[in-house]
This record gives C-alpha cells, structure tokens and sequence, in this order.
C-alpha cells in the first residue's frame, strides 16, 4: 500500500455525487482511485463525470485516494 503513496497519475472521473461528495477517478491504467471532493484543486467541490484530470495519491481517511485533482 505505501507505493501507491505519492503517485503523479492521469485519469477519467468515471463517478460522482454530489450529494454525499464523493466520487472515483479510473487512471490510464484502468485503476480506481476514489476521492472526496475537498480534494479538487479549484476549490469548486463539484466535477464532471468524464472529466479528464491528473492528480496525486495521498493517505486519507483509512485509505489512499486520489488528491489535488486538476484538470489534464
């Protein structure tokens, strides 16, 4: 688990909800990362699914996910 710390990776946000705030990012190599919407850099806390992004992965609640999500 600790090697999937700290990655610099691309993908597609294949899900959200805005309701409950979370949402998974499919990267290139067809890995889910899921994600809270506190980790979208531009502070919008809402992101389209489809969009293309790149982001980090981080230690967060219990489990790595994806962070600082911008757009690719």
């Amino acid at each position: 688990m600790s090697e999937d710390l700290g990655l610099h990776l691309t993908g597609t946000v294949t899900s959200f909800d805005d309701y409950v705030a979370l949402g998974e990012i499919t990267d290139t190599s067809g890995r889910v990362w899921p994600f809270h919407c506190v980790s979208i850099a531009d502070g919008t806390r809402t992101i389209e699914v489809g969009a293309h992004v790149q982001f980090e992965t981080a230690w967060r609640v219990a489990r790595v996910e994806a962070v600082d999500i911008r757009p690719a």
